[in-house]
């Protein structure tokens, strides 16, 4: 993380992930999950689909997207997830390549 100062303020630039600028255990899991569900808000509110019928095209049951919007996800997997975009009209592609780094990371690009 990236330190500079304006007017005596300390500011921190972002690293991109906020659960791994908060030091939060599974950081990077957390993102690939937040990003996909992201995704899942945008596609209901694009096909107008309220909580109840988002739930039944993703086979999940109201209070778990009630949960998700909330950002209570940590019940659900990166997999689920993609199911349920999968069960909202969206192809998900995986595609690997050889990382910049000694370790690669998971990203969702939309």
């Amino acid at each position: 993380m990236k330190k500079s100062n304006l007017h005596g303020v300390e500011i921190l630039e972002s690293s991109g992930n906020i659960y791994a600028d908060l030091g939060i255990e599974d950081a990077a899991k957390l993102k690939i999950k937040s990003d996909l569900v992201i995704q899942i808000m945008k596609a209901m509110k694009r096909l107008s689909l309220t909580q109840d019928q988002a739930a039944k095209r993703m086979g999940v049951s109201q209070p778990k997207v009630s949960g998700m919007i909330r950002g209570d996800f940590s019940n659900l997997s990166e997999r689920k997830l993609m199911d349920c975009l999968a069960r909202l009209g969206f192809n998900i592609e995986i595609r690997v390549r050889p990382a910049k780094q000694a370790v690669g990371q998971l990203v969702v690009l939309a």
